[in-house]
């Protein structure tokens, strides 16, 4: 364990409280363990400490709580132009370990957000493959990585095509993801 993973983890215990874990672990159903940290203090350590880079990131990702999972996550968006193919890489094994929505809505929006024009193909690539996945977090995170593309008219009728592939999923958190898609195209 780093000492910047250390100094993470001691923060989060101290802006921790039992009303933000409440609130999390209602509307966040998760296997993960909870801080009870809110988004605003994770935003700021983001901030602080994206020098900690695609190192720091792996390591709180395998820290494993929600708050790690998602400070990974936004940590990720603020340097994934230093290495767009490794954030690619890191994005697909990361899917596989998605146990909740704010944790898969994060890293597929916020995590690559910085990179979606430059790796559009391989991003539209990795979607076309997970959608397809038996794991429904793997096929909500697929659906999701499309939102990043929704501005644009011109891949309205590619998203859809996807979309169609999906929207008769019977997992609660697919069908959420597609109904979210599907307005974000109007």
């Amino acid at each position: 364990m780093t000492k910047k993973l250390i100094e993470i983890q001691k923060i989060l215990k101290a802006k921790s409280n039992k009303k933000a874990k409440k609130s999390s672990e209602k509307f966040i159903p998760s296997e993960e363990k909870i801080y009870g940290v809110k988004v605003p203090v994770l935003n700021e350590l983001a901030k602080r400490f994206k020098e900690g880079g695609f190192e720091l990131v792996e390591e709180l990702w395998r820290a494993g709580s929600f708050e790690e999972k998602l400070l990974a996550s936004k940590i990720l968006g603020k340097i994934c132009k230093k290495d767009p193919s490794r954030t690619l890489k890191l994005i697909k094994k990361f899917s596989k370990e998605i146990k909740s929505w704010a944790v898969c809505d994060t890293l597929a929006t916020q995590g690559v957000k910085g990179i979606a024009n430059l790796k559009k193909e391989e991003i539209f690539a990795i979607s076309k493959k997970l959608i397809k996945s038996k794991n429904f977090w793997q096929r909500r995170f697929g659906i999701v990585l499309l939102v990043n593309f929704t501005k644009e008219k011109s891949l309205k009728e590619e998203i859809e095509k996807i979309i169609k592939l999906v929207e008769n999923d019977k997992e609660y958190y697919v069908k959420k993801a597609v109904e979210w898609i599907k307005r974000k195209i109007k």
